[in-house]
């Protein structure tokens, strides 16, 4: 499972750095490095600093966008160090370990896993963080949150080993702890959306789905159990539901003025 994660290291700015990180994820058993746009790269000081992981820098991709490096992921982790104007769930290191042991005991062989590390100055940005399905912090001493990003790339890639792989004693002693971990409190602007609401908002979806041809109610196959699904895991609160019941008004709305013409 290892080998299906990646590191992806955007817009980095000292070239030190990427040679700590590959350092760090060699000694984690960690290969695939992607860098968007680095500042400077390649470089004798990333060489320098890989300190014996040279084969994870000669094997780095650079890419020209983060779309490029996320390509092919199915879960994208993002890490940040400061909560955003809408609140997002934030996991500890700790915490994703928990969440990934249990996410993926029964997840397909090829889910792949990416995580971003944004820039030394001001990290990942918010359309970047809108990208991940995870984001990750580290609860660093708050009168000097400073950690250096080869330094949350070793941290991380440590936790994600003993989510996927660990060893027989720390699996065999902390598997059941890490299962039932809390997931950490915080503050959410809106109220989770009631059960009814979902149902209500996926019956309304089913009915606009084959009003636009889209789904064949004597053939409807899996689609809406997969959709239900979907926004059953995802947990929307009212106000995003209020939004795509919105959506949903507007697109028969629309159906009705063209079906009019």
């Amino acid at each position: 499972m290892l080998e299906n994660v990646r590191i992806v290291m955007v817009e980095t700015s000292h070239p030190g750095n990427i040679g700590a990180a590959a350092r760090a994820m060699k000694t984690m058993g960690l290969s695939d490095l992607r860098l968007v746009q680095p500042q400077s790269y390649p470089s004798v000081e990333a060489t320098a600093r890989a300190s014996g992981a040279g084969d994870v820098l000669e094997a780095a991709q650079v890419c020209n966008s983060v779309d490029e490096a996320l390509e092919g992921a199915t879960l994208v982790i993002g890490t940040s160090a400061r909560q955003r104007r809408i609140p997002w769930p934030c996991l500890t290191p700790r915490q994703l370990a928990a969440q990934l042991s249990h996410d993926l005991a029964n997840a397909p062989q090829d889910t792949r896993i990416a995580v971003l590390f944004g820039r030394e100055d001001r990290g990942l940005t918010n359309d970047e963080l809108r990208r991940c399905n995870l984001h990750v912090s580290v609860p660093a001493n708050p009168e000097y949150g400073v950690l250096n990003v080869a330094s949350a790339v070793q941290l991380i890639s440590y936790e994600l080993r003993l989510a996927l792989l660990g060893d027989d004693f720390e699996l065999q002693e902390s598997r059941s702890r890490r299962e039932v971990m809390p997931l950490p409190e915080m503050f959410w602007d809106e109220p989770p959306a009631t059960n009814e609401a979902v149902s209500g908002f996926l019956d309304h979806l089913e009915k606009v789905m084959a009003q636009s041809g889209f789904l064949n109610p004597q053939q409807p196959g899996q689609v809406m159990t997969r959709m239900r699904r979907l926004f059953m895991r995802a947990r929307p609160d009212k106000m995003e539901m209020s939004i795509l019941r919105g959506v949903l008004v507007a697109l028969e709305k629309k159906m009705q003025r063209d079906e009019g013409r």
